[in-house]
């Protein structure tokens, strides 16, 4: 890990203020309504069973966001910077239980330190020299390092192995919130169908897919079910 974790999500909280900031002018950051309470209380829920995993959650100044766009994508970024899109949750449906799912699973991205040591990777390679230099320089170097960081933070593809670890680790988070994780199957089944017959949707450009993980999802289940029928379950509206 040649990258420290503060600076990690020193640069990530910069690039997700930028990205903020740019929707806002747009008119197009969601910060009120329906959908955004919804994912609030989603987001809460996931974020209170995130300690079981490790304590320092419980500093983490944890945000969530809502941006009104068609990207079909979710992230969460090294120190728990939530971002949803609409167009995620409108154009596949998607119930409290999925979106649970996608968050559990992003969030764990960030428990479990991916793009830091993905970042660190790229650093070792001399794929990137310059971040640590220009994040230590004026505003502006500081905003064009954490937009080179977040590349390859959030936008890369993760390692299969990244992505298993977060699987697992996303479907026991919403199992413990109160959420059903077979909807964990369900969601990619509603990617998979939204990829036909047109260019894949961003979030599959980032997460493989297919019959594969949707069997290795299931053979999960067995694990997570006793917490998830344990579980307080949230109040429906």
């Amino acid at each position: 890990m040649l990258a420290s974790s503060s600076e990690v999500d020193r640069l990530a909280a910069i690039s997700f203020n930028e990205q903020n900031q740019k929707a806002k002018e747009k008119n197009a950051l969601i910060t009120s309504g329906p959908t955004y309470d919804r994912l609030k209380t989603i987001s809460n829920r996931l974020i209170s069973q995130t300690g079981i995993f490790r304590d320092d959650t419980r500093q983490w100044n944890w945000q969530l966001v809502l941006i009104n766009a068609t990207t079909l994508n979710a992230t969460c970024a090294p120190g728990g910077k939530i971002t949803f899109y609409s167009g995620l949750i409108e154009q596949l449906n998607l119930t409290d239980d999925e979106i649970a799912a996608v968050m559990g699973h992003e969030i764990a991205h960030a428990l479990r330190e991916h793009g830091r040591e993905r970042l660190s990777q790229s650093m070792a390679q001399s794929a990137i020299t310059n971040i640590a230099m220009m994040a230590a320089g004026g505003y502006g170097s500081a905003i064009s390092a954490a937009n080179q960081a977040a590349q390859y933070v959030l936008v890369l593809p993760n390692s299969r192995q990244n992505e298993s670890e977060a699987d697992a680790i996303g479907l026991e988070l919403a199992a413990r919130a109160g959420y059903n994780p077979q909807a964990a199957i369900s969601v990619w089944q509603k990617m998979i169908k939204a990829n036909q017959g047109k260019g894949p949707p961003e979030f599959l450009s980032t997460h493989p897919s297919g019959e594969t993980r949707i069997e290795k999802l299931t053979e999960l289940m067995p694990a997570v079910e006793p917490l998830y029928k344990a579980a307080p379950k949230p109040v429906k509206n």
